[in-house]
């Protein structure tokens, strides 16, 4: 019996969201490593390995360490925290480790303290304007290329972009518009280092553009990673539709307040984060589900969780509800953002009553 809030996962519309992008790779010609930074879970990846995929993608050496018991291909999309120098040595004995750098300090120090071998992309800055090279500052660009060159330690794989700045998009149209322009800024470097570095390959990622868009003439390895849930944020930038969320938290109803049109769930900021979408000018954290068996179906219209503090989630709720509404009941909460939930929460319990664990550091 569920007691306190409780992640589920709808195993079906996981499995059918991994299918849809390994389908979608296969179509465009494109490797897919995806981002496991999501789930967390070494049973989730498995149901990847049942598609096909050999490589992931991780974001962190922890985490990178977790998903080294059953895999041997890893890049871990962030830059290279060199303080993790043993950590990192440690994994590029087990397997093939690639790491991202954007400095020539990064690159110098690794060649010096590295025992092994390792591979290394060079991050660019797609638009996101959060970690990575300017893709015009091709002198910086290929004065890295050549200190990795120069190493007998490091192999240079190529470039690595994520298209973050789709998030703040609300339209299919908007999505594509983002990605035309991030894509051909990431292409265009890795063609003009491709006649020094034959070998080297353009890997690109996010959500939205990997679901919505179907130009990818030049990349060679996409990283999406929310898709395997996707949220309701995925939802409103059009990457989705609310069907295709495959968690949602359920939460015991603690309170109802009739004067108010609300109820408080048991259900609060350390379970669900505090990311929210804003809709006609209000916040919101969550949408409910209706209840179906041991999981959940369509949204139910107008209601939403309003507010969070640490414990409690206050939801808007529509009259019928109220009125059917008990105290002891369950609502199936739908995240806003689905990485940060799961990320809190530490592990899932499917909707056919198994518990599956998660990678915590």
């Amino acid at each position: 019996m569920i007691t306190k809030p409780t992640l589920i996962l709808d195993q079906q519309k996981c499995r059918a969201n991994i299918r849809k992008m390994v389908l979608k790779a296969e179509m465009h010609g494109l490797k897919l490593r995806p981002h496991f930074k999501t789930h967390q879970s070494l049973a989730v990846g498995r149901w990847f390995k049942e598609e096909g995929i050999q490589g992931i993608t991780v974001s962190s050496l922890g985490m990178a360490q977790y998903f080294s018991e059953e895999w041997s291909d890893i890049t871990v999309a962030f830059p290279v925290n060199i303080r993790e120098i043993n950590t990192i040595n440690t994994l590029a004995k087990r397997i093939n480790l690639n790491l991202l750098v954007e400095s020539l300090e990064s690159i110098r120090f690794l060649d010096k303290h590295l025992t092994g071998n390792i591979s290394v992309f060079i991050k660019l800055n797609l638009g996101n304007d959060r970690t990575g090279l300017d893709p015009k500052n091709l002198d910086l660009i290929e004065k890295l290329t050549e200190t990795i060159d120069a190493s007998s330690k490091l192999k240079f794989s190529g470039f690595l972009g994520h298209a973050g700045q789709t998030y703040k998009c609300r339209s299919e149209k908007e999505i594509k518009e983002v990605h035309s322009l991030a894509k051909a800024a990431l292409v265009d470097v890795t063609e003009a280092l491709r006649s020094r570095f034959p070998d080297i390959i353009s890997s690109y990622g996010d959500t939205p553009s990997c679901s919505v868009c179907d130009d990818f003439e030049g990349v060679d390895e996409i990283r999406p990673g929310n898709f395997v849930f996707y949220d309701l944020m995925q939802v409103q930038i059009g990457a989705c539709e609310s069907n295709d969320i495959a968690v949602a938290l359920a939460c015991p109803v603690v309170s109802i307040h009739h004067d108010r049109k609300e109820v408080v769930i048991y259900g609060g900021g350390i379970h669900l984060s505090k990311d929210r979408l804003t809709e006609n000018g209000a916040d919101l954290f969550g949408k409910l589900a209706e209840p179906i068996g041991s999981g959940w179906g369509d949204l139910i219209p107008g209601c939403h969780i309003k507010s969070l503090s640490q414990e409690h989630g206050v939801v808007s709720v529509s009259t019928k509800m109220l009125k059917d509404l008990k105290v002891g009941e369950l609502v199936y909460v739908l995240p806003v953002h689905s990485c940060m939930t799961a990320n809190l929460m530490k592990a899932y319990l499917t909707d056919g009553g198994d518990i599956i664990t998660m990678f915590n550091p």
